[in-house]
């Protein structure tokens, strides 16, 4: 069992940043594939960025949208993974979620993830 909790939205400006945290419960976090995923009003829930366990290689994968402006990463001794969102943009507005899958396979479709976050608030402003 992996209990995920995420914490850091709230209301930014176009071009502003602002960094997520997901803390995670759980004896299998260090071998987890960790994803952000996010899911706006009236949209299905998409794939944003994952990570894989840090002794596979620690490997990251983005959607194209974030690309060059969002980085994630993961402190295994603090059971923590990040999101780093920079020149953020309004049609980045939407719930975010923490989600984790054990070890590898697939990272982007939601239903390769077994445990999954509550969810934080970001709003972008114009």
């Amino acid at each position: 069992q992996v209990q995920l909790v995420e914490s850091g939205g709230g209301l930014v400006q176009a071009g502003g940043s602002l960094r997520l945290s997901c803390a995670a419960s759980g004896r299998t976090f260090s071998s987890s594939t960790m994803g952000w995923f996010r899911q706006a009003p009236g949209k299905e829930r998409e794939f944003v960025a994952a990570i894989r366990w840090s002794w596979r290689g620690g490997d990251t994968y983005y959607a194209d949208p974030v690309k060059g402006r969002f980085a994630i990463s993961r402190n295994d001794a603090k059971n923590t993974v990040y999101l780093q969102m920079n020149s953020l943009k309004p049609e980045d507005t939407a719930v975010y979620y923490c989600a984790a899958r054990p070890y590898s396979g697939s990272y982007s479709p939601p239903s390769a993830y077994d445990y999954w976050g509550q969810g934080t608030q970001v709003t972008v402003s114009s």
